[in-house]
């Protein structure tokens, strides 16, 4: 069952064409199939609702293809069941890719999501099919590290308000992204060697500038509810490098609180004697909306040199 964002199912198979069978939930999914590592030329799957088959390719040269899928939406457009591959005939599976031995992992909001990263420029960014997590900057970091990706992200999401009623601090635990659930993720499957934090754009938002949660909480509320999150993530990964990163939206404007509550949070773990804990912002770009893909590839720049410096990647 298929949920989070940048959900991969990799392989090796022999023969001429290749259909995948998913079963979707709501009709509102989109794929990316990249066929022998060419992923600058996804083949998209739009998925339908209820089962369905998708020819993904003919045609190919006889011999050994790999095939890469990831989940380009979110938990918000519903769940799919992977029901499996059809091969042509004579066509076999052979020995899946090596996965990567290094582990990162995103909690994050509409940003690390990809939401309208693909949309024009100038046009809006809310259009489900412009949403392409694959092409985040957290998707792109990943692959510039060789590590295997585990992203925990929905766009909207805060720490102390989201755009719904459940913010990270209900969401990041649970084995479903689909909705608040009471499903539960077991953090002891797999470990990551670095998590990325990128929240409170949406925090800003609603209690900076529209005002939703009352009694509204001053800094020093702020600043420890961010703490409790981020302390939260080193319980349960105690030996993992944390970067906590905002940006690249109007959360890291000139003037605005949002790095300085972060900055404030991290100093107070780094004199608690967390040493493996650090701050990254990406620059606020002027641009209105969701980073694009350019707004996206600069961030990953940025997180990637400074993930490599730190861990000696």
């Amino acid at each position: 069952v298929i949920t989070w964002p940048n959900t991969a199912i990799a392989g090796n198979f022999t023969g001429t064409s290749l259909a995948v069978t998913l079963d979707d939930e709501k009709g509102k999914n989109y794929f990316n199939v990249f066929l022998d590592g060419d992923t600058a030329s996804p083949l998209i799957i739009e998925a339908g609702q209820g089962t369905k088959k998708y020819d993904v390719a003919a045609g190919l040269a006889p011999g050994k293809h790999s095939f890469l899928i990831t989940k380009r939406t979110e938990g918000e457009e519903g769940a799919t069941v992977f029901r499996g591959l059809e091969l042509a005939d004579g066509g076999q599976m052979l020995a899946p890719p090596a996965r990567p031995k290094r582990h990162i992992e995103f909690f994050g909001d509409s940003i690390t999501s990809g939401m309208g990263d693909e949309a024009p420029m100038n046009g809006r960014d809310d259009v489900v099919r412009d949403k392409n997590s694959y092409l985040s900057y957290a998707g792109i970091t990943a692959r510039n590290l060789d590590a295997e990706l585990h992203q925990t992200s929905q766009s909207g999401i805060g720490i102390m308000i989201s755009w719904f009623p459940f913010t990270m601090p209900d969401f990041y635990d649970q084995l479903s992204a689909v909705g608040n659930n009471d499903t539960h993720w077991d953090f002891a499957s797999w470990t990551p060697d670095v998590v990325v934090i990128n929240l409170l754009q949406n925090d800003s938002w609603l209690i900076g500038e529209h005002h939703k949660l009352q009694p509204e909480p001053n800094d020093a509320q702020r600043v420890a509810a961010y703490e409790t999150f981020v302390k939260r993530i080193r319980q349960l990964y105690p030996h993992a490098y944390i970067v906590c990163a905002l940006g690249s939206m109007d959360a890291t404007r000139a003037g605005s609180v949002g790095p300085g509550y972060i900055e404030s949070a991290v100093a107070d773990m780094h004199k608690n004697g967390d040493q493996r804990i650090d701050t990254v912002f990406f620059p606020f770009t002027g641009y209105g909306q969701h980073p694009r893909l350019k707004h996206q590839r600069n961030n990953a720049e940025i997180l990637t040199a400074f993930i490599r410096k730190k861990m000696g990647w």
